[in-house]
């Protein structure tokens, strides 16, 4: 045991030996540091106009008609008709791991059942990652995933429980 333990401190020391020393820091007193860009760990300072989620939601043959409409969240505002419930809606159903405007996966059996004709198409940044997410109500998963999304997307008399005016 006392030999696996010389055996694996020696083989740490040999590794640690192998990393190359860290760039010398500028002594107490000396200029300013100037460290190479490339070296840099920190952020690029945000921009007003990079803050909170941005969406633009696109709406085609829809009970309450097409339009294409911006909604921003953190801090809310935009053209989109319920900010505020928008915003939250989004802000429940983003859970770790979750995507919100995630596709139905491959393979999910669905009810054959017509919503409508209604279609959606969602883009722009939401929690850190960019969105591009087409939905429609072309069966069982789709409506359940669009209804899921009321009021980002619009209810319909369809669906119960989702009719909401914009």
């Amino acid at each position: 045991m006392l030999r696996r333990l010389v055996l694996t401190a020696a083989a740490s020391v040999a590794a640690l030996s192998a990393v190359p020393a860290p760039p010398a820091i500028a002594q107490a007193g000396a200029a300013a540091h100037a460290e190479p860009a490339s070296l840099s760990l920190r952020p690029p300072p945000v921009r007003g106009e990079d803050s909170g989620d941005r969406l633009t939601v696109t709406v085609q043959h829809t009970e309450s008609g097409d339009g294409t409409y911006e909604l921003r969240c953190h801090p809310d505002g935009g053209s989109h008709p319920d900010v505020g419930k928008a915003c939250a809606t989004l802000d429940q159903r983003t859970t770790w791991g979750k995507d919100p405007f995630a596709p139905v996966a491959a393979g999910t059996m669905c009810t054959m059942m017509y919503g409508g004709p209604a279609t959606a198409h969602v883009t722009g940044i939401w929690a850190g990652r960019p969105v591009d997410a087409r939905f429609d109500r072309a069966d069982g998963c789709q409506i359940a995933r669009w209804d899921a999304l009321v009021p980002l997307l619009p209810g319909s008399t369809h669906s119960p429980g989702t009719a909401r005016a914009w």
